[in-house]
């Protein structure tokens, strides 16, 4: 029985995750994510996947970041209506994201057709809420360490400490001789998170497919404290408004945990701190709900006077009109808004607002991929192209890489340095060329190993 691996997004660039798994009467998609990072980028979104949708028995996925999940509404328009298996805690995440950028979709079509700037009359949303809905309903929850049979695989998801449910997946062929073992990593979390558990060990696998997206480079030495606590005081003394671009969910709890610290320690000014998410608020409750998946206090999560979660000076913004009204307030204060890498959603009404101003500061807090506008501000952009128009940059533009929420250089040689052997086929994804080539130069030096960076579209033979 011949299986192929199949390439279909996150080979040579970070985003849209997708890798196909078949056999000769069988096949599962893993991961099923949009790809990001500009209009070239993100045009491939549009692009029918390459694969017939009745010949694919089921989905896998390993956790609820966009890039990895947000293709996966599209599939559905087109017919999909297979199971998809994820973690409980993935699951749950998912009935915030997909119809939030279902949404999002939505809203911006309408707002390129009222100011008339898109290429397309009318402009449509790439999937609608109903879809995402759609989506929801085939989702089929799964507990960590649990095998699931399909066909002659067996499936266990394993914890990836990157996100809320995040998992490695760990595959076994069984019914024929190879008795083959294939290891997606997924994205790898930090040995050192507050807020999350480090990844598990994996310690043997024939086939290894990893994420290299910060393969050639460690995170900066900077202590998050000091970062966060500079941009903080720079809103104070400027009486400006710092600007958070980041996920909903796991990033945006990341920064409010660590600016709670910051003003219990008296490192920060109290400043207003305005979560600009209708999911956010949500996102907490669902960390209460999966307490073994991370290292806070659930107690102290369901207390929201005590909840890490929560600055002391705290506003959940909902609603558009209120999210209008930020754009006409004065600072100091502080907005973390979606998404995380500028590619569209409430954040870029905000920028539109607060870039020409030198009283203003955005920081980023996650990666930035090639083609972004978040991007193009760490490049050093004077200017940015928001909803057709040039807005003007003079806010301060910084980074704070120590909240990454991805395993850097050497958390990767330490990840892949648990196995007791080499795999014999080892696939770099989910990575630039750069870091990809990076990596793949350090494994081949440090461990000896021999890995692949494979080209998108590829199909391998693993037999």
């Amino acid at each position: 029985m011949l299986t192929r691996l199949t390439f279909l997004g996150a080979a040579g660039t970070v985003t849209g995750s997708r890798f196909l798994l078949s056999g000769d009467d069988w096949s599962y998609l893993i991961d099923c994510g949009l790809f990001q990072g500009g209009r070239r980028m993100e045009e491939r979104n549009w692009q029918p996947i390459a694969i017939p949708l009745d010949k694919l028995d089921a989905i896998l996925l390993t956790h609820a970041h966009i890039d990895h999940v947000g293709y996966l509404p599209r599939l559905v328009a087109q017919g999909f209506r297979g199971p998809v298996f994820a973690t409980a805690a993935t699951c749950a995440l998912l009935e915030l994201v997909l119809p939030d950028s279902a949404y999002l979709q939505e809203q911006d079509a309408a707002y390129a057709n009222k100011g008339g700037f898109s290429r397309h009359r009318p402009a449509l949303p790439l999937y609608t809420v109903a879809d995402a809905e759609q989506a929801l309903r085939l989702l089929q929850p799964v507990h960590f360490h649990q095998s699931v049979s399909l066909d002659s695989l067996a499936v266990t998801w394993v914890p990836a400490g990157h996100l809320l449910g995040s998992a490695i997946l760990e595959i076994e062929q069984r019914g024929d001789a190879s008795g083959r073992r294939l290891i997606f990593s997924g994205d790898l979390g930090r040995y050192n998170s507050k807020v999350m558990k480090p990844p598990t060990t994996i310690e043997n696998g024939d086939v290894l497919v990893v994420e290299s997206t910060y393969g050639d480079r460690r995170h900066a030495e900077d202590s998050i404290s000091e970062g966060l606590s500079r941009a903080l005081r720079y809103a104070g003394e400027t009486l400006g408004v710092l600007l958070i671009p980041a996920f909903s969910v796991g990033r945006t709890q990341q920064v409010l945990y660590h600016i709670r610290k910051l003003q219990e320690a008296g490192l920060a000014p109290d400043l207003p701190v305005y979560i600009d998410s209708p999911m956010a608020v949500d996102a907490s409750y669902i960390y209460c709900r999966f307490g073994d998946d991370h290292n806070l206090d659930v107690n102290l999560l369901m207390d929201d006077n005590a909840c890490p979660l929560r600055c002391r000076d705290t506003y959940f913004v909902r609603d558009v009109a209120d999210s209008k009204a930020l754009n006409q307030m004065p600072g100091p204060a502080v907005i973390l808004s979606a998404s995380g890498m500028l590619t569209g959603g409430r954040i870029l009404h905000h920028l539109k607002w607060r870039l020409p101003d030198a009283r203003n500061a955005v920081l980023f807090v996650g990666y930035q991929a090639e083609g972004t506008r978040g991007r193009a501000l760490l490049e050093g952009a004077k200017s940015l192209r928001i909803h057709g128009e040039e807005v003007a940059v003079r806010a301060k533009i910084a980074r704070l890489e120590a909240l990454s929420g991805h395993a850097d250089q050497d958390e990767l040689l330490r990840w892949l340095g648990g196995f007791a052997g080499p795999p014999s086929r080892i696939y770099l994804v989910h990575g630039g060329l750069s870091a990809s080539r990076g990596l793949e130069r350090l494994i081949r030096e440090r461990l000896g190993w021999r890995p692949e960076i494979p080209t998108e579209g590829v199909a391998v033979t693993l037999d």
